[in-house]
């Protein structure tokens, strides 16, 4: 049976469960990079509570933390199986692209609840912050955002991870850390959304002097195709071989439409082929010039866009 359907068969702590799958959803995609990945943490978590019996349910104070509880727990294990699992995987892996959710409900769907509606597209799902979330032992990504992200107390996350108190402090000053040392990962949306104009027109007329006006000297373009499709296996590092690579994409690829949309709360561009999302890109700028670029191909990572 699923959980849906236990939720329409048992009502007890319903309104409680259905109130916190949004916030669990957020909570499980910054963990994972993965909404599919979130949403089956979720689903795991509500069919644990339904495990429970009524007595057992009725004896918890509060159902919010502990589905919190439970749902950390075992974005903490996918987490740690993730690690391994990407170690084989074919290229870069870039987190899920989300994308913006006006754009998304214009457009025709079979899904009876938006997922989208249970993310909030703010700066602690920016690209370059989820980027940053990855390069974090799965300890420290659960430590750093449950408290600095979502406000728990390190008492609180101690029983999620494992540890101390004090040693989720440190686990979590770790991730803080990580992020001061990489430096702002949010530039102004409306100051990227032009710098992510200029690009695409330059792009779209061919003009390799523009890009490398527009990109950063060091700049990196990073691209996750899954080795399902073509996708270099290797990011692409330096302002001039960007654009020459960009320029060379753009011959090679023939009939493509790239379309401005918000990729993670932040301006971005969709590479569509016959009306069909192929790449989703999202970008890094700062100081008026693109620091960062990654191409998300990978057509399981796509499925929100289509």
């Amino acid at each position: 049976m699923s959980t849906q359907s236990r939720l329409q068969g048992d009502d007890s702590g319903l309104e409680a469960v259905l109130d916190e799958r949004a916030r669990l959803t957020k909570l499980a995609y910054r963990m994972l990079g993965s909404l599919a990945e979130a949403e089956d943490v979720v689903q795991e978590t509500c069919a644990r509570w339904y495990t429970l019996t009524r007595a057992e349910r009725d004896d918890i104070d509060s159902p919010g933390a502990w589905l919190t509880t439970v749902a950390s727990r075992i974005s903490l294990d996918v987490l740690k199986s993730a690690r391994a699992r990407r170690e084989s995987y074919v290229g870069e892996w870039i987190p899920e692209p989300l994308p913006d959710r006006v754009e998304w409900s214009d457009r025709s769907s079979s899904i009876t609840v938006d997922p989208v509606d249970r993310i909030s597209l703010d700066e602690s799902v920016d690209m370059a912050f989820m980027v940053l979330l990855d390069t974090m032992t799965p300890a420290e990504r659960v430590a750093f955002l449950l408290h600095d992200v979502f406000r728990y107390s390190f008492s609180e996350v101690a029983e999620v991870v494992g540890r101390t108190p004090a040693a989720c402090r440190q686990l979590a000053a770790s991730g803080r850390r990580r992020i001061r040392e990489a430096g702002p990962v949010t530039a102004p949306s409306a100051h990227t959304a032009g710098i992510v104009r200029q690009f695409k027109r330059a792009w779209v007329s061919k003009d390799i002097a523009a890009l490398i006006q527009l990109l950063d000297p060091a700049a990196t373009v990073i691209a996750d195709g899954g080795g399902v499709v073509p996708a270099s296996l290797q990011p692409i590092v330096g302002a001039e071989a960007i654009a020459r690579y960009l320029i060379d994409l753009a011959t090679r690829a023939g009939a493509i439409t790239l379309l401005e949309r918000t990729v993670n709360g932040q301006p971005g561009l969709v590479g569509t082929h016959e009306g069909v999302a192929a790449t989703v890109f999202a970008f890094d700028v700062q100081d008026g010039r693109i620091q960062r670029v990654w191409g998300v191909r990978n057509p399981a990572k796509l499925r929100m866009w289509r």
